[in-house]
This record gives C-alpha cells, sequence and structure tokens, in this order.
C-alpha cells in the first residue's frame, strides 16, 4: 500500500500507566531485536469470524456465558487469538447510514463485551477484515482502546506487527485483508516485505487473512482472485504461498463463513477458514454455515511442525459455540483438504490431530 503511516495510540490502561504503541505493535518494555534462544515448542490457537452481539441482538447476562462451552479449550494454548468480525464501541455512524442495500451489515457491541474476550482465553484479535470499519475511525478507536483495558492485544492495521512472548519465544502477529484499513492482502510485494520485517524481529510469524467469498457455496479455495459482491477479495492461495516464501510459519484464515481445507506448504500449515466462531443471532445457521474448529497448532521455535489439531465446533442456539461430538466440521476439512489440495491437503486423524507433512 504505498508507504506506512506510523500511529501512535496511547491506551489507558486500568490500573496501570499510558503504554504507547507504534505501528510495530510490540510492547515497548518487551522490545529485544534478534531471535532467543528457547528451544521449547509453543502451542497456538486460532478461531475464526466472532461477533458478541450486535443490534441483531445481545446476549443475555451480558454475555458472560456465551463462550462457556468452549473456555477451557481456548485456555490450554500458549497463544490463542481470532477473527474480531465488529467494533466494540457506542455511538458513531454507520457504514449503512442510508444505504438502501440488503446487503449492508454493520456490527456493533458494547466496549464492555472485549471483558468476555480476554475471560474466555483469547490473548489477541485480529482485525485486518471489512467490519472493522463499520463505524469509522471512531469506531476502530474505541474497539482498540477496548481491547487494551480488558488486557487482549491486536493486529492487522497498516504495516502493524504485534510480537508477544511465551516461554522465552516471541510470536509475531500479522493481518491482512482487502481494505484501506488494514494491512493489503492485494499488495503481495508489500506483504511478503512486512513479514519479512516481522521475522527480523520475531522467532514464529503467524500470518492472519481475512478472505475470500462467502456463504454456503464458497467452502472451496479456487485459483485466482475471489469476488463477493462485486468486491475483490483476494487470490487466497498465491497470497499465503507468497507470505510462507517470505518467512511466515503459519497462516490462518477467515472470512467465508465456512469451513475450508489445509494446505501444507513447504513444510508450514496453511488453514484457509475455520468458519464463524460466534454470532449472537447474527449470521445465517444451518448445514455448512453451523460448522466452526478451533485450529490448534504446536511450533517449535525454529518454525518446524510439532503437531496440531481440528477441534470441532458447531453454533448452536443463536449461534454460540459449542463442542461437536460428531466431529462434522473435521470430517468436511478433511475432505476438502484432499479435494482441494492433493498431496498437499493436511490429513487428519479421526481425533482431529493432523499428520506430518
Amino acid at each position: 500500500m504505498g508507504s506506512r503511516t506510523v500511529f501512535f495510540l496511547t491506551l489507558v490502561l486500568a490500573g496501570a500507566a499510558a503504554l504507547a504503541w507504534t505501528s510495530l505493535g510490540e510492547d515497548p518494555a518487551a522490545r529485544v531485536s534478534g531471535r532467543t534462544t528457547s528451544t521449547g515448542p509453543i502451542s497456538l490457537e486460532w478461531v475464526g469470524d466472532t461477533v458478541l452481539g450486535s443490534a441483531y441482538g445481545l446476549p443475555p447476562n451480558g454475555g458472560r456465558d456465551s463462550l462457556s462451552g468452549v473456555t477451557r479449550n481456548l485456555r490450554a494454548a500458549d497463544l490463542t487469538w481470532g477473527n474480531l468480525e465488529e467494533t466494540l464501541s457506542v455511538g458513531g455512524t454507520s457504514k449503512c447510514a442510508g444505504s438502501s442495500s440488503s446487503n449492508c451489515f454493520a456490527f456493533q457491541a458494547p466496549p464492555s463485551y472485549a471483558r468476555l474476550l480476554s475471560a474466555a482465553g483469547f490473548d489477541l484479535m485480529n482485525l485486518a477484515n471489512n467490519h472493522a470499519n463499520d463505524f469509522g475511525t471512531s469506531g476502530q478507536r474505541q474497539t482498540r482502546a477496548a481491547l487494551a483495558r480488558a488486557h487482549v492485544v491486536w493486529t492487522g492495521t497498516p504495516g502493524r506487527i504485534t510480537v508477544l512472548t511465551r516461554k522465552g519465544v516471541r510470536v509475531a502477529f500479522l493481518g491482512f485483508a482487502p481494505y484501506p484499513w488494514a494491512s493489503s492482502l492485494t499488495e503481495i510485494a508489500a506483504a511478503q516485505r512486512l513479514v519479512r520485517k516481522a521475522a527480523a524481529r520475531a522467532d514464529l510469524v503467524v500470518v492472519a487473512i481475512h478472505a475470500g467469498a462467502e456463504g454456503s457455496g464458497a467452502t472451496h479455495v479456487p485459483h485466482g482472485t475471489e469476488y463477493f459482491l462485486g468486491e475483490s477479495r483476494g487470490d487466497s492461495r498465491r497470497f499465503a504461498h507468497a507470505v510462507i516464501d517470505a518467512g511466515a510459519d503459519l497462516v490462518v484464515g477467515s472470512g467465508p463463513h465456512v469451513i475450508r481445507g489445509v494446505e501444507w506448504h513447504h513444510g508450514r500449515l496453511i488453514g484457509y477458514s475455520t468458519g464463524n466462531f460466534a454470532g449472537y443471532h447474527n449470521f445465517g445457521l444451518g448445514g455448512t454455515l453451523s460448522l466452526s474448529a478451533i485450529f490448534r497448532v504446536v511450533l517449535r521455535p525454529d518454525g518446524s511442525f510439532v503437531k496440531g489439531r481440528w477441534i470441532s465446533l458447531r453454533l448452536v442456539g443463536p449461534g454460540l459455540p459449542q463442542l461437536d461430538s460428531s466431529k462434522a466440521s473435521l470430517h468436511l476439512v478433511a475432505s476438502l483438504s484432499r479435494a482441494d489440495f492433493g498431496a498437499r491437503g493436511a490429513r487428519f486423524r479421526p481425533d482431529g490431530l493432523i499428520r506430518p507433512g
């Protein structure tokens, strides 16, 4: 997207001093150049599109029970993140104001809902998606401030590299989407440069993409650029391969609102979509639209694969995640991985464990 503007945002954490964030997204107190000497593996978990509440409905009890069915699993990883598909804000002008289109949706939940994410075990949220700007710059600022108060960090704005450290391993998180308020999914050379910069600052680089067409017919990953409602949604395959070639160790995806396959590329995994994670009275449900997952991967500090697991979920009732004993999403992802990627497709055991590539 051309030159990157450095943004400074001062966020006041509850009971703590003001903390300045730069476009590199690192905690200044923990900023150290170079790589660590740790040899221990680290576990990472990803979930897809997350809407805790919106004008279409707010859950009872302040949402405190919304994620209770999967909290134990979310807390099991060293670092857990997902795609926040809404703003956590009040007021402001909706992008749909004055629109006559039936396809315009703007999502906004109270800023206090950020605490639901931290309570459930989230460490970080991706903000590179089409709904991050639903209520303009005010909505974006309020969302970041709400996450900071809840001790949840974020990534996905232009040029941002967010680095977290666990077990002595520094992990850089980046988010990409085809929108001006996100690191660009369509400018692949620029994305590769950003990944290389991240690789120089961390042991592991993990990339989230918000890409692809939407709906029950969008389970397959096509070749070439995808479009939805006339909008370019990027070339998922080309982008994911390119950022791994530049140094990314794991690519995860959201956006299609359905499960997509998992691919190996040069010994690194690409999970193209884990479907919707939560959407209280917000998403269309039924069939493949109700299938979801927690994508867990354990990596060594050099990026090499230790193990991975696909944990099947299903959205029940108004659209809240529960463990799915039928493992329907596991059966689907296994089938899609074979169909779309052939020999490069991930192979899954009946318990969801991923066989080494």
